[in-house]
């Protein structure tokens, strides 16, 4: 009994200390003399708590002070990280986990040292502005001078590159029609209204009861942490309506990133569903680009395709299927040359026969008919031919061997 006695006292006193460790770190959060009531407050208090940003020696946060470029991608940097007990810091492994290959390994490698601290020779920003660069979520060189003060625009950029590289893009024409509700949408570039749009379009940023998006106007401290806090917290976003939900595929992209495109109609949307299909039917030899999918003869063309040096070596694909969303077009794009039917034969025939239907069979005899003409070494006119509800446009281009199908609803 003493000893159990002996055991209660050690817990009720190491509770009492536990207990008094957590009200002196509620008590050094709950310092600022400027936040009480302020629309950010428990954002900023969260935040703070977690190390993102600092307040100053005289108790103030300065919620409403403007935010500089250095500072924003410092706590953009620490948002992915864990705060651990004893100081410590690591990488959040769902944002390791929502990097590219290539992304984890700057991680991984190049920066596994990476003390999430301020540098303390030189310029103290410095190793989250190189990190930033490295991870693609900055441009290099992006501001001339990383002191200054965020424009709303400035910040949408960051956040844009950052969605590219841990989430994907929404679909641009959805984005902007969103966007451009705004009545100083038009004020600012074309490349600006791009990342505006997708950051209302994301509900991580959004306009003012005036109407306006808020252009030129610096973002503040307590903005920077809300935005933050909505990037890391998708429950969080904003929510925007109009979305066609049901017509929405998130697609691979050039780069390896993703995006979301919003397709005119269900028929589009469940052929590009086919075109996936009929590239697996390939094995490995093929790629999926956006709306693009190419067959390669073998791994070797593929691998060549994917890493050459020449334009030669990087458009080596056999055969395209493509869609052009905006404008309602499919299409098949082949180079004839010995044996490229009857290696791609089955993946042609999978996306066509669900475009045409019952005249699957009519498209394909033509299809084949001007590829064997082309094999003659025959000269193909450019013509058009109706083919159940489509209308078939046939180019060939001045190399004499390539040919496009070009399938377009009549």
């Amino acid at each position: 009994m003493k000893q159990l006695r002996k055991w209660a006292a050690i817990i009720t006193i190491c509770s009492v200390m536990s207990a008094s460790v957590a009200a002196v770190q509620a008590a050094e959060t709950a310092k600022f003399t400027d936040v009480k009531a302020h629309w950010a407050e428990k954002t900023i208090y969260q935040l703070v708590e977690q190390g993102l940003l600092d307040g100053f020696p005289d108790k103030t946060f300065r919620p409403d002070d403007p935010v500089t470029a250095d500072q924003f991608i410092k706590i953009l940097l620490l948002s992915y990280s864990q705060l651990y007990p004893n100081g410590e810091r690591n990488w959040k492994t769902s944002f390791v986990q929502q990097l590219s290959p290539a992304n984890q390994s700057v991680l991984k490698q190049d920066y596994r040292d990476f003390s999430f601290k301020p540098g303390t020779v030189g310029y103290w920003a410095k190793p989250f502005i190189d990190l930033a660069g490295a991870l693609n979520l900055i441009s290099k060189n992006q501001f001339a001078d990383y002191k200054a003060n965020l424009k709303r625009e400035d910040v949408a950029e960051i956040i844009y590159y950052t969605i590219k590289e841990t989430e994907y893009l929404e679909d641009e024409k959805y984005s902007i029609g969103l966007a451009s509700q705004f009545g100083d949408f038009q004020s600012v570039t074309s490349r600006q209204q791009k990342f505006v749009s997708e950051v209302i379009a994301k509900g991580i940023m959004e306009g003012y009861p005036n109407g306006y998006f808020g252009m030129g106007r610096n973002v503040t401290r307590a903005e920077a942490l809300r935005i933050l806090e909505r990037l890391m917290d998708k429950s969080l976003r904003v929510k925007t309506s109009g979305q066609q939900n049901e017509l929405v595929r998130v697609v691979p992209t050039k780069d390896g990133s993703y995006k979301k495109l919003v397709f005119p109609e269900s028929k589009m949307l469940q052929t590009y569903d086919m075109m996936e299909d009929a590239g697996k039917l390939r094995g490995t030899n093929y790629d999926l680009e956006e709306t693009t999918l190419r067959l390669f003869k073998d791994a070797e063309a593929k691998n060549a395709a994917l890493n050459g040096a020449t334009d030669s070596a990087r458009f080596s694909n056999e055969v395209s299927l493509w869609l052009e969303p905006q404008y309602r077009t499919y299409g098949v794009t082949v180079k004839v040359q010995d044996g490229v039917l009857a290696r791609n034969m089955e993946s042609i025939r999978k996306f066509t026969d669900y475009i045409f239907g019952f005249s699957a069979d009519t498209f394909y005899a033509q299809f084949v008919k001007v590829c064997e003409k082309v094999a003659r070494k025959e000269a193909v006119e450019n013509a058009t031919m109706q083919i159940g509800d489509y209308s078939v446009e046939v180019h060939a281009e001045p190399d004499s061997r390539t040919i496009i199908f070009s399938i377009l609803h009549k």
